[in-house]
């Protein structure tokens, strides 16, 4: 199935440890991060804010060793699994999900 990015030329990717099966963490790939993903074996995002290409771990030593990617059934969004090298939050958390909702929206 072909993939399917927005009109923006990107299309979420969620990392997940393929060890734990935890979710570390959601961002952004255009085809050219996928890529590079692909062939170095690292996870490289794009960065929405940035406007550029971010190899994730580049500067905190904290990268993601891919281990497999799949598309969902529609084909715009992808499952990144992945052995993290450190925590994968910016943060220092191991996850980026560790913050409860606790108010439901208006």
């Amino acid at each position: 199935m072909k993939l399917i990015f927005d009109s923006s030329g990107l299309i979420p990717a969620i990392a997940q440890d393929a060890e734990t099966g935890d979710v570390l963490m959601m961002a952004y790939m255009n085809r050219d991060s996928l890529r590079l993903t692909l062939e170095q074996k690292e996870v490289w995002f794009y960065s929405r804010s940035r406007k550029e290409l971010w190899h994730k771990g580049a500067t905190s030593g904290n990268i993601l060793e891919l281990v497999s990617i799949t598309q969902d059934c529609d084909g715009d969004a992808l499952l990144l699994k992945v052995r993290p090298r450190g925590p994968a939050c910016h943060t220092g958390n191991r996850t980026c999900f560790f913050t409860p909702v606790e108010q439901r929206p208006e």
